[in-house]
């Protein structure tokens, strides 16, 4: 998520805070309009997927609100995945639980976690980094939401959450209570739009090490892991947004067309 961020989620509302924001302060990808340097192709480090053309003409996602700043140029990461590559648009497949353990799924695993950090975001999906597996990772911490302003941070109900990998997650609403509230996506860089979630959700899968896991998530927690589990299912925020409040991030704070919903809970 566009951090739902670089919401992230991810998946992640822009704040208003974004634009008074240090250049050298790392933000959340959903506050953050992604800049990318440019980057020699390099091998595929998961050569038993092949769901993407050559990356001769890819380019690496670095932290820093301006090109080149907080860059680490020993680290190299899988490219986050645009709109329109197939395997955004497509079910990703289970991962075997007697594969979990393998050094592969771990790589995977550890890719995405330094990806959403890197990002920083606030959740990712297999898919996202080309991967048509059935993972997601998430996190979102104090700092992050330290640069949202406070009654933005209660209208979310956003709270601080420590890091969750979840393999084949599945996930049912737990209420019939929504909330809307502007999302952006690192696949779908530069816009937001309003989307409309679930407040109460239920998520079952397994850990990084093969066992059951539940998450009974609330607010903006719920938000991301609708979010990436989407992803699993081939679906992009703006195959669920709100259309008419699709905008570019500088558009952000103009007023919503006549009708649309406003920001809150139902």
């Amino acid at each position: 998520m566009e951090s739902l961020h670089r919401f992230s989620l991810r998946l992640l509302p822009i704040s208003l805070a974004e634009k008074c924001s240090k250049p050298t302060t790392r933000l959340p990808i959903s506050r953050l309009t992604r800049l990318y340097a440019p980057k020699s192709e390099f091998m595929n480090p998961y050569p038993h997927f092949t769901t993407r053309k050559s990356l001769s003409s890819s380019s690496i996602a670095r932290a820093g609100w301006f090109r080149g700043m907080g860059q680490n140029k020993k680290t190299i990461l899988p490219d986050i995945v645009k709109a329109g590559d197939p395997v955004l648009h497509e079910p990703a497949r289970e991962v075997d639980p007697e594969e979990i353990g393998s050094e592969r799924i771990q790589k995977i695993i550890d890719d995405m976690v330094k990806a959403m950090r890197m990002a920083p975001g606030v959740g990712l999906a297999a898919p996202q980094i080309g991967i048509p597996l059935r993972i997601i990772v998430l996190e979102d911490t104090a700092e992050y939401i330290g640069y949202a302003p406070k009654d933005e941070i209660k209208a979310q109900d956003r709270r601080p959450f420590d890091l969750l990998v979840i393999v084949n997650p599945k996930i049912k609403k737990k209420s019939n209570k929504t909330a809307f509230f502007f999302e952006g996506c690192l696949s779908v860089d530069g816009f937001r739009a309003i989307v409309e979630r679930h407040l109460d959700v239920e998520v079952v899968g397994l850990n990084r090490d093969g066992q059951p896991i539940k998450v009974d998530a609330s607010g903006w927690q719920a938000r991301i892991l609708q979010h990436e589990c989407d992803h699993l299912e081939g679906t992009l925020y703006v195959d669920q947004m709100v259309p008419r409040t699709f905008r570019t991030v500088e558009n952000l704070d103009l007023p919503l067309a006549e009708g649309c919903p406003k920001p809150g809970s139902r």
